[in-house]
């Protein structure tokens, strides 16, 4: 295969395993993504595995203690620092779960805040960030990314907005998870006990600052995908943010990629998942992106 090649297969092994381990490192690793569009090193700020939702679809396995309570930033930035040095030097390439796609090992798309649980849930996510910008810095990745993945409960934490405002910054982006268009079917799909109307007032106010990604996991729950109904007000709640001022480069659309906690939960197939994209475009005109 020719380093020209764009697309990236759900069918290999690099994308399909997202494991949050790599060898001895206990905050960094490295993942193909497809909606990065190639190498992301993932900084996994919840080895301690504490997250704020539980939602149906999430393979963390919460049953087993994460292995450390909190993050060591020396330690998170020697580790994201020999990564990077790791990838840019062939080494990655060489590894049995990427020797498939050595082409998209060398290039970091994005370091992204994601892992074990909720990243905003930390105490230091500002501190966090200026770790990550003095790595980008140090290693000359100026135009790598440094994405936000967040369920949306903790964008209000006074840090949290200090972190954001490092992040536009230098190349940052928020992807804020939108998984259902009422309290009822939220409660369902993410059980938390954090209201739904906070975060959807949390993806606005952030998106009112910059244009933001909404991702979104629909899948089947007893066999049953969203209904319309569910679907009519997701794409509502979606225009209530851009008619409130809030800017959405986009929106992905996914399903369950990996083994669940629950056996309810199950993936839709992409003719579902595609029907259902067309209907918000239909419904926002918003720009859409599908990742079965």
């Amino acid at each position: 295969m020719s380093e020209g090649i764009t697309e990236i297969k759900s069918s290999w092994a690099a994308v399909q395993d997202h494991t949050r381990h790599f060898s001895d490192f206990t905050f960094v690793y490295p993942v193909i993504s497809r909606r990065s569009k190639g190498l992301s090193i993932g900084v996994n700020l919840n080895p301690d595995k504490v997250c704020n939702f539980d939602c149906i679809y999430c393979e963390v396995d919460r049953r087993i203690p994460g292995a450390v309570t909190e993050v060591d930033l020396n330690q998170m930035k020697d580790e994201l620092t020999a990564m990077i040095r790791f990838a840019k030097d062939g080494g990655l390439a060489k590894e049995p779960k990427f020797d498939e796609v050595p082409w998209l090992t060398r290039e970091v798309k994005d370091i992204a805040f994601s892992g074990d649980g909720e990243p905003t849930m930390i105490h230091n996510f500002a501190e966090c960030v200026q770790t990550v910008v003095d790595v980008k810095q140090s290693e000359d990745l100026g135009a790598t990314e440094i994405v936000l993945i967040t369920d949306a409960a903790g964008l209000d934490k006074a840090d949290v907005k200090r972190g954001l405002e490092l992040m536009d910054a230098h190349e940052g982006e928020v992807w804020g998870k939108l998984d259902a268009g009422t309290e009822d079917y939220f409660k369902a799909v993410n059980r938390t006990n954090v209201k739904f109307q906070r975060i959807l007032d949390n993806l606005l106010a952030t998106a009112k600052t910059r244009a933001i990604i909404i991702q979104s996991l629909f899948l089947k729950v007893h066999g049953e995908a969203m209904s319309d109904a569910e679907l009519e007000a997701y794409c509502e709640r979606l225009n209530e943010l851009t008619a409130g001022g809030g800017q959405i480069r986009e929106v992905h659309l996914y399903t369950v990629a990996r083994p669940t906690p629950e056996a309810f939960a199950t993936k839709l197939e992409l003719s579902e998942l595609e029907s259902m994209a067309a209907t918000v475009r239909e419904r926002t005109g918003l720009t859409v992106a599908v990742f079965p």
